[in-house]
């Protein structure tokens, strides 16, 4: 019985104080479009149905440099400020109308005074009143699970086994082209082929 509760505590300990799951499963995604070729910035995401409420403080930047936001596809959970550094010479006036997050950034250089809080899960459409080519996507995910696939078309996420539902966006899409209920169990590889 003792080494059964010292069995038990040492689980607990591993599992709740870690948090790190006994059995983590790598998902391998691989995306390509309708040719067969790798689809680079696209979105991906796993969803638990447990951790929607979950949100997070953390940090992180969309610069602008070259009259771009870099980079120009991002992916943050519900609840990330964003900090927009201007490293341009000229000034930008960032700003959305996305129903997910509306704000403005008036005419600046430098640094913005305070950072931008993204609070509700959806796509957020970046632009720049002075540079109309200026465009940029804030992927927001009520999920700690997501990645953005590299320019291999891949994307790699490490979960506890169990039922999930995954979704996937190409860059500039507001709504996910691909939705699917996928069981993992140990190391998984999902290809998508986008239309």
């Amino acid at each position: 019985m003792l080494k059964l509760i010292f069995v038990y505590v040492g689980w607990w300990i591993v599992t709740g104080i870690f948090a790190i799951p006994l059995y983590a499963a790598e998902v391998t995604f691989t995306v390509t479009d309708a040719t067969g070729k790798p689809f680079p910035d696209a979105v991906v995401a796993l969803f638990d149905g447990k951790s929607a409420a979950l949100t997070t403080t953390a940090n992180t930047k969309i610069v602008q440099k070259n009259k771009q936001f870099n980079p120009g596809v991002t992916v943050v959970q519900t609840g990330t400020l964003i900090h927009f550094p201007n490293e341009d010479t000229v000034r930008h006036h960032v700003y959305s109308f996305s129903p997910a997050k509306k704000f403005e950034l008036k005419l600046y250089r430098g640094v913005a005074a305070n950072p931008v809080q993204f609070d509700q899960a959806g796509v957020v459409s970046l632009g720049c009143n002075i540079h109309d080519s200026m465009i940029g996507y804030i992927y927001v995910l009520d999920t700690p699970f997501f990645a953005k696939t590299d320019s291999q078309g891949q994307a790699v996420l490490t979960v506890a086994d169990g039922q999930y539902t995954y979704q996937v966006w190409p860059a500039g899409r507001l709504k996910p082209s691909v939705e699917q209920k996928q069981h993992i169990n140990g190391a998984t590889a999902i290809k998508v082929n986008l239309p």
